[in-house]
């Protein structure tokens, strides 16, 4: 189903007020944002009718296997509010793990000064780099890179958002937190996850917030707990 112009601006305002503003997005930026951002252009062109929907979007032909590796956009209300969590400023440099389609790293990129996405995927890589594109989004580099495995540089970012699931965030990571940086990811495992929020606060110091629980698919190759044997 092709929406017309008025029927996509439609779609776009009942998501943001009845999605995303029920789930306690209320700054006004990102609202802003989101109405701005064309949310429909990083969207396979087989699923734009659902570009709006309160649902995870599948970034390859196979539903089934798209969930389970991974290769999905979040539901709206969950990049909304990851965004209102993570705060970025216009003089800060954020790492996101899990480009996707290119949506979030855009996000960002209008909040923040320099944007790097790391994929595992060539293929969503190459999707992602072409929306950025596209859409006039020129301070986000998107790197093919296994990111569970690439070296990181300490203390290098404001902000890190990893667009997927992990069982616990590893400590690569938070070491390449500034001081006062911020960490944003959806710890756990079925049926508990969390949306995770960690500041750094000192050399070695860390504070810890779960505001919200929700649902992603995991990160490809980041350790996941091993499975119980009976």
């Amino acid at each position: 189903m092709t929406l017309t112009p008025a029927q996509r601006e439609q779609a776009r305002f009942n998501m943001i007020e009845q999605q995303i503003r029920p789930w306690g997005v209320a700054d006004v930026q990102v609202l802003h944002l989101l109405s701005v951002i064309p949310r429909e252009d990083f969207v396979p062109a087989a699923h734009k009718a659902l570009a709006f929907i309160d649902m995870e979007i599948p970034l390859n032909a196979n539903h089934a296997e798209a969930l389970r590796l991974g290769q999905i956009m979040l539901a709206p209300k969950v990049e909304a509010r990851m965004l209102q969590e993570l705060a970025p400023h216009k003089h800060e440099t954020v790492l996101e793990i899990g480009a996707g389609s290119g949506y979030m790293a855009a996000l960002l990129a209008h909040r923040s000064q320099r944007v790097v996405t790391m994929e595992i995927v060539p293929e969503l890589a190459e999707m992602a780099r072409a929306n950025l594109l596209r859409n006039g989004v020129y301070n986000a580099e998107v790197r093919l890179i296994d990111a569970s495995k690439a070296p990181g540089k300490e203390a290098a970012f404001d902000v890190i958002l990893l667009s997927g699931t992990v069982a616990e965030v590893p400590q690569s990571l938070l070491d390449q937190l500034k001081l006062g940086g911020r960490l944003g990811a959806i710890v756990g495992t079925d049926p508990v996850m969390r949306a995770t929020v960690i500041t750094r606060t000192g050399e070695r110091q860390f504070q810890t917030r779960q505001p919200w629980d929700t649902h992603a698919p995991a990160l490809l190759n980041f350790p996941r707990p091993a499975a119980f044997v009976f």
